[in-house]
């Protein structure tokens, strides 16, 4: 199974970890990170993420994450598909940088997209290409 995770994701175990979600969540996302590691799960990247990861103020954080790229098994650059599709994600009503995720990660052929952008998880009724599931709701659903 191949998924995707959007920087929010990527970035969840950095956030300040005092709510019962939150500390849910990055529980989640390195259960996923180690799924990853044991080659259970494939990991896409994409040069959104790059962007993403770029202008992360923290030196740490920005390591960190980038380090997940050598592990992915597919990375995708920019090009006319992805631009299609994120634009049709635009128009249902998606942030621009979110249509770009979702576009890459279809184009990836990912069977999972995860995030834990609450946004975007109220929009997943609109994205037809991908499952888009919060990081805890797809561990304690099973990564079926």
């Amino acid at each position: 199974m191949r998924v995707y995770l959007d920087n929010c994701c990527l970035n969840r175990p950095f956030d300040g970890q005092d709510q019962t979600r939150i500390t849910m969540e990055t529980e989640a996302k390195l259960d996923i990170q180690g799924q990853i590691i044991a080659g259970k799960l494939e990991l896409a990247w994409s040069y959104i993420l790059d962007y993403e990861n770029h202008a992360n103020p923290f030196e740490e954080r920005r390591a960190a994450i980038h380090e997940w790229r050598g592990r992915a098994v597919i990375d995708v650059v920019e090009n006319a598909s992805v631009l299609a599709k994120a634009a049709q994600l635009v128009a249902a009503g998606l942030a621009s940088k979110d249509a770009l995720h979702v576009a890459c990660a279809e184009f990836a052929k990912c069977d999972v997209f995860l995030t834990t952008d609450d946004e975007l998880l109220k929009k997943a009724s609109k994205i037809t290409g991908i499952r888009v599931v919060n990081p805890t709701s797809f561990v304690i659903g099973g990564s079926k």
